[in-house]
């Protein structure tokens, strides 16, 4: 066939290491081809990469108006069906004069169609008002505590690729054997315990409270041990599924039947394959790390934005609980569309226009 370069006879005083790299490198180009999938380059349209990652934000916007004005209208009514809400964002404890300004401040003392458009257009300018507790702009509080969070779940995301991926391959490239049983279903063990639990048991072994051990190292490591204890399991069984089906296809038993090393096999040909699909979970669980995170926060005393809606909620700070899930909900739908931009760059298949579903 034409995708496979032969190799020339190797010369009697050339090493078996040498004419091996020599088949590697050719065999490199032609694999290539055999795994390439129908796809234009960023460059084959005239257009460069910023160009196509425009284009691509650009087709996320509708989607990305649609999350919001949803999360800002449950909010609305949310706010309507538990409580008065001038009630809410006068605080907890305020008296009829407090309340009844905070009716004439927010336009709450008209039509209920008048309040969702008054609260809508707020919500537009990202003004949520300000806590009664701590006397400050409600948004500007969730940004202070959004490095905390961003941090946090980096760690964990580090933790996870580190760990995770490196335990996956091990396992997927030893489908054979007897281990590879019993650590799949310690994986499902520890798939199958909530962060909640994990984080219990954290708290209690090493005698923590939530206010002791609020911004300590210690608390740091715990928090994003526990989320990479419910992400970990995860990322590890589907890395191994995976690796091992990636290592039975053609074009990688072609390449080791032409004298490829196992390094080359593993790096130029299986993980370039197998890792999409992590990568795609990664992304999709982002969502689901950023709720486990309001529980972790709030159990370790970290102080990040997961740990200001809850303790808001007890205090009756209602503001900043509408700024933390409003951060929260861009937040998710950021992290998907960073997904998707590396998915793009690294898939031929997704280098296409993103079209309206």
């Amino acid at each position: 066939m034409d995708h496979f370069i032969a190799c020339a006879p190797c010369p009697a005083g050339r090493s078996e290491r040498t004419h091996r790299r020599q088949r590697s490198a050719g065999l490199a180009g032609a694999t290539s081809k055999l795994v390439s999938v129908e796809g234009p380059r960023w460059e084959e349209d005239g257009h460069g990469l910023a160009v196509h990652v425009a284009r691509r934000l650009t087709s996320r916007a509708g989607p990305l108006a649609a999350l919001l004005l949803c999360a800002a209208s449950l909010l609305f009514f949310l706010g309507r069906l538990s409580a008065s809400p001038a009630a809410l964002l006068a605080g907890a404890g305020a008296n009829q004069a407090q309340v009844r300004s905070a009716h004439a401040v927010y336009g709450l003392d008209g039509p209920i169609s008048q309040q969702y458009v008054t609260f809508m257009t707020r919500a537009l300018r990202l003004d949520f008002g300000h806590s009664p507790a701590h006397q400050a702009p409600a948004l500007e509080l969730v940004r202070m505590r959004l490095p905390a969070t961003l941090l946090l779940a980096a760690a964990a995301l580090a933790a996870t690729a580190l760990l995770a991926v490196s335990l996956g391959v091990w396992l997927g490239l030893r489908t054979e054997r007897p281990a590879h049983g019993w650590a799949f279903r310690l994986l499902l063990t520890g798939q199958s315990l909530p962060a909640l639990v994990v984080g219990l048991i954290l708290v209690q072994a090493f005698g923590l409270t939530p206010t002791a051990g609020a911004s300590s190292p210690l608390t740091f490591m715990l928090s994003a041990l526990t989320l990479t204890w419910w992400l970990g399991p995860r990322a590890a069984r589907l890395t191994a599924g995976s690796v091992a089906g990636a290592a039975r296809q053609a074009w990688v038993l072609t390449a080791s039947a032409m004298g490829a090393t196992s390094r080359d096999l593993l790096w130029r040909h299986v993980l370039p394959n197998s890792l999409l699909a992590t990568l795609a979970l990664v992304g999709v669980q982002v969502a689901f790390l950023l709720s486990a995170a309001v529980v972790v926060e709030w159990l370790f005393g970290w102080p990040g934005v997961g740990d200001l809606p809850v303790g808001s909620m007890r205090s009756g700070d209602f503001p900043v609980v509408e700024a933390a899930i409003f951060a929260i909900a861009f937040l998710v739908f950021a992290s998907y569309a960073l997904i998707d931009l590396v998915l793009a760059a690294v898939d031929p298949r997704l280098r296409r226009r993103p079209t309206a579903r």
